[in-house]
This record gives C-alpha cells, sequence and structure tokens, in this order.
C-alpha cells in the first residue's frame, strides 16, 4: 500500500466499463487508486455507453471463440455478486435467451443450431439449450404467441442495463474513496504518477497497441409499450440478424450491425431502416414504439478479436481488446487484470523476470489472456 498521500499505488486510464470497474475493485482491496478519463462521470464517451449489455454466453459459441465463452460463463456468474456490492441497484436479470426465425430462414436456424453443438462446452449444453414447438414458444413469451412456428430458448443466459451499471460504479468509485480526474487527457509520453499505471482506456490507447482497430456498431433505443418481452430475442435472418433485448420501463434495445470501421458519425439511413424493420417483422407493436435514440459507437478489437491483458515489464499493465464482448467479459478480465496488477505490486510477478511472468501466467485460469509487452 503506498505510504505517501500524494502518489497512489495505481492509475486507472479511462474510465469505461473496464476502467471503472478495475478502479472500484481494486479500491475495494485497499489500495490508493486515482482515476484519469478524458470524458466526464457519466460515461456518454466510452462504447460501454451504447451497448444492450448481453450476457449471452451460449448463443456466442455460435460464432465466438472458445475463449469468449469459457470467460463469458464465468463473468456471467459472477455478475450477481459484483452487482450486489455496489451503492445503487442495477436492472440484472437472467431469464435466458430467446432464438427465433420466420420459417423461409429456417436454414439459418439448423446453421445456428450445429455451431452452437459443436463449439459450446458440454457444462453449457446440458440444460442449456431448448427447442420449442409453436405452443412452448408462445407460453415462454407470451409476446410472440403464434407468430413463429418454432424457436430456441437458452434459459441461463442473462442481460443487465449498461448504463445503470455506469451510473452505479461511478458511485461506487466516490464511495471507495478513488480520486477521480474528471475531463483529463492523457498523454502517453507523460502518464500520471503512480505506483502502477493499468491502461484500460480502448481505443484512447491505439498508439500503445499494434493493430488495435475500432469496430463500428449502430443500435436504436425505443419506448415500446405494452409489448412485454420477458427476455432478449435474437431474430435469425441471412442478411441482418438482430438482437433486441427489453430494459425497464418498456424500453428495448435493437442492434447487430458491425462494420469494420473507426467511423464515430451518426446511424446511416440503411442501417436504421434494418434494424427497424426487423423489429417490426418480430412483432408488428414496434411500428407504433418511439425512437429515443439512435447511436453508434466503435468497440476496441485487436487483430484475433481476443481480449488481452498485456504487462512491459515494469510498473505499466493495459487491458483491452473486449470487442463487442464488454460485459460478458469484463468481472473475468478485470478480475484478472487486477490480480497481475496485485502481483506486480508485490513483486510476485518480478519486473524483466520473463520467465516468472509466464509461470505465473500458467497458473491462472486463463494464460492465453496474458502477454508481455513487445517492445
Amino acid at each position: 500500500m503506498s505510504a505517501s498521500s500524494t502518489r497512489p499505488d495505481i492509475a486507472v486510464l479511462g474510465a469505461g466499463l473496464a476502467g471503472r470497474l478495475c478502479a472500484w475493485r481494486l479500491a475495494r482491496q485497499g489500495y490508493e487508486v486515482a482515476l484519469y478519463e478524458r470524458g466526464g462521470p457519466d460515461g456518454t464517451e466510452a462504447a460501454a455507453w451504447v451497448a444492450a449489455a448481453m450476457l449471452a454466453p451460449l448463443a456466442e459459441a455460435a460464432i465466438a471463440e472458445p475463449l469468449i465463452v469459457d470467460m463469458g460463463a464465468a463473468g456471467l456468474a459472477c455478475w450477481p455478486e459484483l452487482l450486489a456490492a455496489l451503492p445503487r441497484p442495477v436492472f440484472f436479470q437472467r431469464n435466458g435467451t430467446l432464438v427465433v426465425w420466420h420459417t423461409p430462414d429456417r436454414a439459418e436456424a439448423i446453421m445456428f443450431d450445429r455451431r452452437l453443438r459443436a463449439n459450446a462446452p458440454r457444462e453449457l449444453l446440458d440444460g442449456g439449450m431448448l427447442s420449442l414447438n409453436q405452443a412452448a414458444l408462445s407460453e415462454a413469451e407470451p409476446a410472440l404467441a403464434q407468430r413463429f412456428a418454432e424457436g430456441l430458448l437458452l434459459p441461463n443466459e442473462g442481460q443487465l442495463d449498461n448504463r445503470q451499471l455506469l451510473a452505479a460504479l461511478g458511485e461506487g468509485l466516490l464511495a471507495e474513496g478513488v480520486r477521480l480526474h474528471w475531463h483529463q487527457a492523457i498523454d502517453d509520453a507523460a502518464p500520471p504518477e503512480a505506483g502502477l499505471i493499468l491502461d484500460c482506456r480502448g481505443l484512447g490507447a491505439q498508439g500503445a497497441w499494434r493493430g488495435l482497430r475500432g469496430v463500428r456498431g449502430e443500435v436504436v433505443r425505443l419506448h415500446a409499450p405494452g409489448i412485454g418481452l420477458r427476455r432478449p430475442v435474437r431474430l435469425l435472418h441471412p442478411r441482418y440478424p438482430i438482437y433486441i433485448a427489453p430494459k425497464q420501463d418498456d424500453v428495448y434495445v435493437i442492434g447487430a450491425t458491425e462494420l469494420e470501421s473507426d467511423d464515430m458519425s451518426p446511424v446511416s439511413v440503411r442501417s436504421a431502416l434494418e434494424l427497424l424493420s426487423a423489429a417490426f417483422s418480430l412483432h408488428p407493436a414496434f411500428g407504433e414504439a418511439r425512437i429515443l435514440e439512435l447511436n453508434s459507437q466503435c468497440r476496441p478489437t485487436l487483430p484475433d478479436h481476443l481480449p488481452s491483458v498485456c504487462w512491459n515489464g515494469a510498473r505499466t499493465v493495459r487491458v483491452n481488446g473486449l470487442y463487442r464482448h464488454g460485459y460478458l467479459l469484463a468481472p473475468a478480465v478485470t478480475g484478472e487484470a487486477c490480480a497481475l496488477v496485485e502481483a506486480v505490486l508485490a513483486q510476485r510477478a518480478a519486473p524483466v523476470a520473463q520467465g516468472h511472468f509466464k509461470q505465473w501466467c500458467e497458473q491462472r485460469a486463463w494464460p492465453a489472456l496474458f502477454h508481455l509487452e513487445e517492445h
């Protein structure tokens, strides 16, 4: 722990989801933590602000790497305990994910089912995927009664409210005495004075990460009273599969677009039409919904689409590459990042002892998450 009241043990750079969660967790462990963010305390400039915050490791197994699925399952299990420790409630739901398709798109469902069975670990599949006929689907999701002939229910998956979480973490940082520095740009050449730097800046850290890029996503927020979906729904489609995540107070987050671009401009007309048309095809009552927001953001993505916790061999640890899995992966990734921070500060991963660092990583649950920074 720091003996000085002027220099913190840890300076966390970036107050998106990863930065807030790391700073809060480390402060709760007794470290003196300072947090630096170029934006404000509400987090509107972070990729975490524009998200559906679905916690769906099994559904992701259809397209994601095994590391994502494994860490995502661990993250889903961790969220209730983390949320319970925050100073204000956060909407959290574990009613599962419903996967549906229109009859002409049944081939997409067959492919989805095959990929899940081929890629998902057995412990997620056992009791984690139920085939529904029309009657069972109507019972599970009355809002969609008679609208689809069949579907899949992934009953163990969840979701939370991203913006409530960012606000709750902000209050948690204050409660734990984290020194907060809002609207402060970070100079890579002269980082803040601290015992250790923990860089969680996402795309703001492009100068420090080879191959880090933005992948653009676009979402719509709607207010749609009276529909009453009980859980997130994924609509399979060959051109524009979408998800619709119901939040509190009849708010729905709809998204799916993914573009290899770091363009931060507003949502395109094409994307808006595709998202809204797909929602209308799921349930015609969405035609009377009110558009609250059309938002776009770029998710920080590494070349292999996997997250990374990187150490420079001295006093800098970097966390990045959560891509579009931020809320799913955040508990596991930030937990491992905090463990590395503690090891470096305690010199259990001694500077320049690369062999020792490799040995330390091999003892962790996900050794592939860790990397030594290239110079």
